[in-house]
């Protein structure tokens, strides 16, 4: 597939594109927002483009047949950027999507957006703009998969994780490491069409958890 990856710049972003370079299935395409990034992007071989999520980047998704979608604002703005980016940025790269006819979405969400009204203190405009994103692509008509993990680390990949559509036990964490293999994974696995699940380290191989989903 021909993978465009939004957010590509950010912890998770940089490792789907680590993944995608390493896939005999796939070639890369980087959405980034500065040009001083790109060097970065090539390095980890994907073509990069500039674009913007709070402008018009209908154009990024030229020429793709499968979107990433990693952005995030991330946790030194403010709730006007979370909004912008995590919500608003996200529903438009599925109007695009779907404008353009592309084949998959695959959508980098968060455990509890499916209950932001439960958020912890700090995390309801987070988890409510995720929940947002995630009923706007469930609706789209696209060929969909939303990934929630729990709590980011950067630990080293495990390769092996829980999958279930919910997941009792919300405690542990997982690797951005295994996050991105996930979601790369997610494109070609046909049991994770139109599917939500929650993800964390577990016992299971990643391609084995992805076919229990």
């Amino acid at each position: 597939m021909n993978v465009l990856v939004i957010g590509a710049n950010g912890h998770t972003g940089r490792l789907v594109l680590e993944e995608l370079k390493n896939s005999t299935q796939h070639i890369s395409k980087a959405m980034i927002r500065k040009a001083e990034q790109t060097k970065d992007m090539e390095d980890l071989g994907a073509r990069p483009i500039v674009a913007d999520l709070e402008q018009d980047f209908s154009y990024a998704l030229e020429n793709v047949n499968a979107v990433i979608f990693a952005a995030g604002s991330g946790s030194k703005t403010g709730e006007d950027k979370t909004i912008t980016i995590d919500q608003e940025g996200a529903k438009k790269a599925v109007d695009y999507a779907k404008e353009k006819g592309i084949e998959r979405f695959v959508m980098l969400s968060s455990m509890g957006a499916d209950q932001p009204e439960n958020a912890p203190e700090g995390m309801g405009v987070y988890l409510k703009a995720k929940h947002d994103a995630d009923v706007h692509l469930k609706e789209s008509g696209l060929n969909y998969t939303i990934v929630r993990p729990g709590a980011l680390t950067h630990d080293d990949a495990k390769g092996k994780i829980i999958a279930q559509s919910s997941i009792e036990d919300k405690s542990g964490d997982i690797p951005r490491a295994d996050v991105a293999k996930v979601l790369v994974e997610s494109l070609t696995a046909p049991d994770t069409n139109h599917k939500v699940f929650e993800i964390l380290s577990g016992e299971t191989p990643i391609e084995e958890a992805l076919t229990r989903v």
